[in-house]
C-alpha cells in the first residue's frame, strides 16, 4: 500500500518525560563516553551544567519512553516485519541535563518511495521542550520495504 503524501504534518500525542541520572550513566559508559561529566556530578557542575547533562544521541532513548510509540505505525497498516532504521539526526538547541522535564512532539515531515515504489520512506520530526523553549530536533527515517515489489 503506497504511503500518501497527505500523511505530512500527521501529529502524534505529545508525551512528557526526564532524564534520569542512573540512566544517563548507563548509556554514557554503554557508549563509551569516557568525560567524567556523564557520570559524576561533582565533574558535571564543575564543567557549567546543572547536573549530568545528556549524551549525545540520548534524547532517542527517551523518545522511545512513549507510552504508544508504535501508534504511526499501526495507523497505517504497516506489519513492523517490513520496517527499517533508516537515519536518525539530532539538532542541540540547549543543554539538557538529569532530572529535566522534558515534552516530546512528533510529526510527520516528509513521505518518499524509492525502487519504484519497492522501498517507502517516512520522516518524523520530533520537537523536544522543556517549559515550553526548544532543546532539541529530532529527526528520523523509517524505510518501509514492500515484500511483494519486484527485486
Amino acid at each position: 500500500m503506497p504511503l500518501s503524501p497527505s500523511l505530512i504534518g500527521t501529529r502524534y500525542p505529545e508525551f512528557r518525560t526526564s532524564a534520569e541520572r542512573g540512566r544517563l550513566r548507563f548509556f554514557a559508559e554503554a557508549t563509551g563516553q569516557h568525560d567524567p561529566v556523564y557520570t559524576d556530578t561533582g565533574a558535571a557542575k564543575a564543567a557549567g551544567y546543572r547536573d549530568l547533562p545528556v549524551p549525545p544521541t540520548f534524547l532517542f532513548c527517551l523518545e522511545m519512553d512513549n507510552p504508544d510509540r508504535g501508534k504511526f505505525l499501526r495507523d497505517l497498516g504497516i506489519d513492523v516485519r517490513t520496517i527499517l532504521h533508516g537515519g536518525q539526526e539530532f539538532a542541540y538547541h540547549s543543554p539538557v541535563c538529569a532530572g529535566d522535564e522534558l515534552t516530546f512532539a512528533t510529526e510527520v515531515s516528509d513521505v518518499y518511495s524509492k525502487k519504484g515504489g519497492a522501498l517507502e520512506f517516512i520522516v518524523r520530526t520530533t520537537r523536544v521542550t522543556r517549559d515550553g523553549a526548544p532543546v532539541a530536533t529530532l529527526t528520523s527515517t523509517t524505510v518501509v520495504r514492500d515484500p511483494k515489489a519486484a527485486r
